[in-house]
């Protein structure tokens, strides 16, 4: 099975590209309900909770993880790629969001990645933990030199979603104070990078507020997308990856919090009814 974790449903977002685009593998998602958001906690906490939540997926027959969330890309993938799977898991790995979404930032094709001449401005909204990472900016360092980057923090937009509150004034008022700054800067940005998998659900009130602000032209990118064509390509130059994965097509979706609340979340993101256990996520010491 390939495993997809995120610290709540929003991750949700980019299994289903992959059920898009990889149909044909068995996943097995695990959504950190009962601790979300991830956002506004410490690096030392984000690592602890996504260590545990890859031992768990690990543990239930996963070889391979994505890592479908911002925060625990940023704070925790590199230290757990580098130090936690060539000490326990050597033949393991695990992949996240941030590296494909900063190369797609920069316009770079993902079969051709290499350096990009670009130059303009280009935004992130994303996570307090995300931002604070600063890990979009140094690999736009790397990938695009010649391009600004705007970060923008958006702490409330993940309780939001959690809480289904898609639409309504409450949502439209935190869009306009986290989009307006940006979208009033004397360069405001060409691409608009949704850097937190929850928001995608956010797509219809954020195109209604940049036509509003007659900014449509803006292009918002999505990372379920581009994670599942990375994906794609990632899985063409490591056959020995594939071979170890199932082939049956199967599902399974798990929460640390209320499966029922869950599985009617998840309703909205995958557009059917699914079957969620819960399961609880030990502390490795």
């Amino acid at each position: 099975m390939i495993g997809v974790f995120d610290s709540g449903f929003g991750g949700l977002t980019v299994l289903e590209a992959l059920l898009g685009r990889l149909p044909a593998y068995d996943y097995f998602y695990l959504g950190d309900s009962a601790r979300a958001p991830y956002g506004a906690r410490s690096p030392d906490v984000i690592y602890e909770f996504t260590r545990e939540a890859v031992e768990f997926l690990f543990a239930s027959g996963c070889p391979l993880v994505i890592l479908a969330c911002n925060t625990a890309s940023a704070r925790a993938l590199r230290t757990l790629q580098q130090r936690y799977l060539p000490a326990h898991h050597p033949s393991h790995r695990i992949l996240g969001v941030v590296r494909p979404s900063a190369e797609a930032l920069a316009g770079l094709s993902p079969s051709a990645v290499a350096t990009s001449s670009a130059r303009g401005t280009v935004a992130v909204l994303g996570t307090t933990g995300t931002v604070a990472s600063d890990s979009y900016r140094l690999e736009l360092a790397k990938l695009a030199p010649h391009l600004s980057l705007l970060q923008q923090a958006c702490p409330l937009l993940v309780p939001l979603v959690e809480e289904g509150e898609l639409t309504g004034p409450g949502t439209d008022y935190f869009l306009h104070k986290y989009l307006d700054p940006m979208l009033s800067s004397a360069t405001p940005p060409e691409r608009i990078l949704l850097a937190c998998t929850h928001y995608p659900l956010l797509l219809p009130a954020i195109r209604a507020l940049l036509v509003e602000r007659r900014a449509a032209s803006i292009e918002l990118l999505d990372q379920g997308e581009i994670v599942a064509t990375r994906l794609a390509e990632w899985m063409a130059r490591h056959p020995e990856m594939d071979a170890r994965l199932g082939h049956g097509g199967t599902r399974r979706y798990a929460t640390t919090d209320d499966p029922r609340w869950f599985a009617a979340r998840a309703a909205t993101v995958l557009g059917r009814a699914i079957e969620v256990e819960k399961v609880h996520l030990q502390p490795l010491g």
